[in-house]
């Protein structure tokens, strides 16, 4: 049997992380890049506006950082080889079904 070494989670993860992060940077600089729907005008007139960047980024990050997580861990799942039915030879069988007559 061909067994594959158990990969380092941490270091999976981490790594996965950071590149959730970076994606997160990237997006947040696009959506103030592109003004879209006005928020970049809002950031700049607000005197919270650099915490409203770094939440948005930060939590971008979490998710970005979490769905790279899942994709590698659910890509490296071993796949079945077994291609036959998974319940068997299905075969009908005739079942008999009487109806009750309904009186008005």
């Amino acid at each position: 049997m061909n067994q594959k070494p158990e990969p380092d989670l941490m270091r999976l993860y981490i790594r996965h992380c950071v590149v959730g992060f970076v994606l997160s940077a990237i997006f947040v600089g696009l959506i103030l890049w592109f003004d879209v729907v006005g928020l970049r005008g809002l950031v700049m007139g607000s005197d919270i506006g650099l915490l409203a960047v770094f939440l948005l980024w930060f939590f971008n990050g979490t998710v970005f950082g979490s769905v790279q997580f899942a994709i590698v861990i659910m890509s490296q799942a071993d796949d079945d080889d077994d291609d036959g039915p998974r319940r068997g030879i299905m075969i009908p069988v005739r079942v008999a079904a009487q109806s009750r007559s309904r009186s008005v």
